[in-house]
């Protein structure tokens, strides 16, 4: 029977990079919202034979998500695994100066939207299935208020799943990643030396093992 993996955040960055790893072993359902993105990583998927099903939609956009899960349930009854990538990176700014459009924002892309798809997926998850979320130290740091709020809030609800779950099931991860040259950091650290950072085609397939282990 085919392995199914959701990555939600699959256009670029590590979310791409772990849909190509999976794709050898799964059949890849890739949520994001740059459709041309999606496409190009659909090419480099077929071209070493893997298959992808491309989902161009916004995860806080909630009766997307209800339709694509609706649609994971009519087409394979069950998911084996899910990979949250997406995050919305807030600009920097000082705790009384956040933009408040921004706040809303982070909240409820990296909260709220974090939280209605926990309460999707499960059910499709089922006992043996497994979840992996990607933690960030920034929480607490100056300047990444928004960011590092909501990103934190988003890890405290996946490890409270994580316990909740671990003697029924599905199997929560969270994992951390090492630094590397995407989108999201660039905003955060522009002019940084960004050769001395971790590829993530190389971090895909240093954290493999484990979201599969």
């Amino acid at each position: 029977m085919t392995k199914i993996a959701l990555i939600t955040g699959a256009s670029r960055g590590l979310g791409a990079a772990l849909a190509e790893e999976l794709a050898a072993t799964h059949h890849i359902v890739a949520v994001g919202k740059t459709t041309g993105a999606l496409e190009e990583l659909d090419d480099r998927i077929q071209a070493k034979g893997g298959q992808s099903t491309l989902a161009p939609m916004d995860i806080t956009v909630e009766a997307a998500m209800q339709q694509l899960c609706r649609s994971i349930y009519d087409r394979w009854g069950k998911l084996d695994l899910w990979v949250h990538t997406a995050v919305h990176a807030a600009p920097l700014a000082p705790a009384g100066h956040i933009n408040p459009k921004d706040f809303d924002k982070s909240v409820l892309t990296n909260m709220t939207a974090t939280a209605r798809l926990i309460g999707y997926i499960s059910p499709l998850l089922g006992t043996d299935g497994r979840a992996v979320f990607f933690d960030d130290p920034t929480a607490g740091q100056a300047f990444f208020g928004a960011y590092g709020a909501t990103k934190g809030a988003q890890i405290a609800l996946a490890r409270s799943w994580q316990v909740e779950s671990a003697k029924t099931g599905p199997s929560v991860k969270i994992l951390s990643p090492a630094a590397m040259p995407t989108a999201t950091r660039g905003r955060f650290h522009p002019g940084e030396d960004r050769s001395v950072l971790a590829q993530p085609s190389a971090e895909a397939a240093r954290l493999l093992p484990e979201i599969l282990g």
